[in-house]
């Protein structure tokens, strides 16, 4: 896959390049000029933050439902896959609008800028639309799905209450999905022209408004209903919506780089090209997970409807761990795109260096966390001694063994976001192609199938995430060679 520097980014970039008459004049962007350990951190911080109140939401939310009821937390957990395959579409095509905005920007293409944020207006109705169908006619089937003949005739009134849960949980999440679009469109934006402070603002924001409302529409406390899952579901959208409500607030005002207009607009092949070149191995690579864990959780539920729970809280937790490297992650893919596009090595590899450094304590701290405290973690989420006896059971292994592969996936996720930045994603498709299907769910469904071990399954993510680190470094030295190394110092 070609790189931006070999694609025709908008239909007015043959015609302009920095030195017309026609090209942006105005004073440089903060990632052209600012010292890259600052820069970094300025524009990363704010995004970890907002992601670690999201995250803290995430938990809050899964502790909340499980002191709800046990049955609750396995539901929520059953409906991840599809959620991941919510948050794909959206996460992932805001890569490819963060990536070309932000090449845009380095090359001062205020036409390219602009394309890229209506074009993503547009996609990210669409996504809404059809989100909204799927989640009111398809939740009920897809959880009953995970289950088997066995569940309904060894635990019928259990299988038909968690089905209930999960369906009540994933129509409301998905149906009503079009303030999680627009709130992520709307942070996007304003990560590409380096403004992290107010994504933080509007990300942190709709979080702390989830958690509140978690509490309160879940137990039925301040007056309003008792609502179970329904009402974690409710809390979750009415964040969304705020959330979006406050970035479309902040782009207005504060982001004078990006205009929201719609004005005139038509659907311009070459934008939506070079979008989904970037976008569509993120989603790819998501969806993909979204379909492995609902594999995975139909093996687990083989063994025990518990091993489902554990895996769910794992999830839940680990990302207090991975959410602080996807923020410094956000950090970077603007400031390498607009440096390639400005074709500044130097800048480049600084940025990368660092990146590097700081992924990998992040996820050094987290495997030691995983390894000497996973009873206190698991106690979150119990009901009572009995509940967290059974959680100890399941859970200590799984976290020991999964939290293997932390180190080696801090230089994957850094990595493959080096190659979306740089307008390589045929290298991240090949990855996580590799990683999730040739290597994880071969391993999984043979550890689950054949060894019949339990504890083995989750070997199955360090396995993969070591393959997965050895083509990482073999495409990025290509990439290097290639697209890094002929660029001026």
């Amino acid at each position: 896959m070609e790189s931006f520097e070999n694609q025709t980014v908008t239909a007015s970039e043959a015609a302009e390049s920095d030195a017309s008459p026609t090209a942006i004049r105005h004073a440089e962007n903060k990632m052209g000029t600012m010292p890259i350990p600052r820069l970094l951190v300025s524009m990363s911080l704010p995004m970890v933050v907002s992601m670690l109140v999201q995250a803290l939401y995430n938990v809050v939310d899964s502790i909340f439902v499980s002191k709800y009821d046990q049955a609750a937390m396995t539901a929520v957990t059953l409906a991840f896959p599809a959620q991941t395959l919510l948050i794909a579409s959206a996460v992932g095509t805001g890569v490819g609008i963060n990536a070309l905005l932000s090449y845009s920007l380095g090359k001062k293409d205020r036409t390219g800028v602009n394309n890229a944020a209506s074009h993503g207006i547009f996609l990210y109705a669409i996504y809404a639309v059809v989100f909204c169908i799927l989640g009111f006619t398809l939740a009920g089937p897809f959880i009953r799905s995970q289950f088997t003949k066995r569940d309904f005739a060894e635990n019928y009134d259990l299988t038909m209450k968690t089905i209930r849960y999960g369906k009540d949980y994933l129509s409301i999440v998905m149906g009503c999905s079009a303030g999680m679009f627009f709130q992520v469109l709307l942070e996007r934006l304003l990560q590409s022209t380096g403004k992290t402070i107010y994504s933080m603002i509007t990300q942190g924001t709709g979080a702390i408004i989830n958690i509140f409302l978690d509490y309160a529409l879940v137990f039925g406390h301040f007056g309003l209903p008792r609502m179970g899952v329904k009402g974690a579901a409710v809390a979750t959208v009415i964040g969304q919506c705020v959330a979006a409500l406050i970035g479309l607030y902040f782009n207005l005002r504060k982001n004078k780089e990006v205009s929201l207009s719609m004005r005139g607009f038509r659907l311009h092949a070459a934008t939506l090209r070079n979008i989904y070149k970037v976008a569509f191995p993120s989603i790819l690579m998501q969806a993909i997970a979204s379909v492995i864990t609902f594999i995975l959780n139909k093996l687990l539920i083989g063994f025990t409807t518990d091993a489902v729970t554990v895996f769910g809280i794992y999830f839940k937790i680990q990302s207090f761990i991975f959410m602080p490297v996807f923020g410094f992650n956000s950090g970077m893919v603007p400031i390498l795109a607009y440096n390639y596009g400005a074709r500044r090595k130097k800048r480049m590899l600084e940025t990368l260096r660092l990146s590097y450094f700081i992924a990998a304590g992040i996820m050094l701290v987290g495997t030691i966390l995983f390894w000497t405290i996973p009873e206190q973690l698991l106690a979150l989420f119990s009901e009572d001694a009995e509940s967290l006896e059974t959680l100890v059971t399941y859970g200590k292994p799984a976290f020991h063994y999964i939290s293997l592969h932390f180190i080696a996936a801090s230089f994957s996720i850094i990595t493959i976001s080096v190659f979306q930045a740089l307008g390589n994603g045929l290298y991240a498709t090949i990855v996580s192609v590799c990683r999730q299907v040739v290597i994880l769910l071969p391993v999984a469904w043979f550890m689950a199938k054949v060894v019949k071990r339990l504890e083995f399954v989750w070997l199955s993510y360090p396995i993969a995430e070591a393959a997965s680190a050895l083509m990482c470094a073999f495409f990025l030295i290509r990439i290097y060679r290639k697209q890094i190394s002929s660029l001026p110092d």
